[in-house]
């Protein structure tokens, strides 16, 4: 028996393979909107991924930007099969190569799915890899001579003036990094050997900040030194002073903006499937109407259309034989 049957006349299948003429052109539109979001993601997380540990996340955005660019290819192909099926005798054309096609968009969709499902999967592995980049380029933001990394010190001022932040998980942070670099010390005072000097590792640790994580919305000029020294600035407690630094740390500043960015374009990818899928069950419904009015042989008949000309459980079997008999043979 079959499954979802329905009844159409001609003007009913007419006008079905007319308005998936139209929807499958608005469909090239969303390909090439995934295709943009994808490439535009890419882009974002590209411009950041020094700040990011060793963790790939090319695969996902890549598979994002090929399904949009392959959704265009089979949309466009779609379109001229539903046009020409307005005519009988074009519908011949397309006769053995509509199931194939119908087979390979479910499969495409689904990589579709899987790609738009896998942008909620992504934020654990985010959260790590942020957290271990920034410590990283924390650690060498006074390496400002160094080959390979004198660019890290720019790329972290930009970030915190950018995404208004402080430090990895707050302004605390730098305290326990040496982040003025040895060439910047004045070697000949004393304060400064015994800095050096009082603790194991010999950095030049202070209870300040860089300039970047000042906030530029303060009414008080900028406080980031000796941050935690009450007498050393007037009318200033560090415990109850609202600092005049950036409060938010840009682990989790980043991260609201990736995570915020990948659940849009999941999101999106989501629709697209839905209205993917919905294409392709009227691509299905026209297939099998046209099939059977050729079977009838009068064009202006009647005819019914399906998803399945079985139950669910008859089309599983019949599969499951056709590849076991395909083994059998190999």
């Amino acid at each position: 028996m079959a499954v979802l049957r329905v009844k159409f006349t001609k003007g009913q299948r007419d006008k079905l393979a007319q308005m998936l003429w139209l929807l499958n052109w608005v469909s090239v539109m969303t390909g090439i909107i995934l295709f943009s979001l994808g490439l535009f993601v890419k882009v974002e997380f590209s411009k950041k991924e020094e700040l990011m540990a060793d963790r790939d996340f090319q695969p996902v955005l890549n598979l994002l930007i090929a399904v949009g660019l392959i959704a265009c290819i089979i949309n466009l192909l779609g379109g001229k099969i539903c046009y020409d099926c307005v005519d009988t005798n074009k519908f011949l054309r397309w006769k053995l190569l509509i199931l194939p096609y119908i087979i390979c968009s479910f499969f495409f969709t689904g990589c579709m799915l899987v790609g738009a499902l896998m942008c909620y999967s992504m934020q654990e592995e985010l959260q790590e890899s942020l957290a271990e980049g920034l410590r990283d380029v924390m650690r060498y933001y006074k390496d400002t001579d160094s080959p390979g990394r004198c660019f890290l010190k720019h790329t972290m001022d930009l970030l915190q003036i950018q995404f208004q932040c402080c430090g990895n998980r707050d302004h605390r942070d730098w305290f326990h990094i040496q982040w003025i670099s040895n060439r910047y010390l004045d070697m000949s005072k004393r304060e400064v050997v015994d800095r050096l000097h009082s603790n194991v590792e010999g950095k030049y640790l202070l209870d300040s900040v860089p300039f970047s994580c000042c906030n530029t919305n303060s009414p008080r000029p900028c406080i980031q030194y000796q941050i935690t020294n009450n007498s050393a600035h007037f009318n200033y407690d560090y415990l109850t002073e609202d600092l005049n630094l950036w409060k938010r740390g840009c682990h989790q500043a980043l991260v609201e903006y990736y995570t915020k960015l990948m659940h849009s374009t999941g999101s999106t990818g989501l629709l697209i499937w839905l209205f993917e899928l919905s294409i392709l069950t009227g691509v299905r419904y026209l297939q099998t109407a046209m099939e059977n009015v050729l079977r009838q042989g009068d064009p202006e008949s009647e005819s019914d259309g399906w998803l399945l000309e079985n139950s669910l459980v008859e089309t599983a079997r019949n599969n499951f034989n056709i590849l076991k008999n395909l083994d059998s043979t190999a």
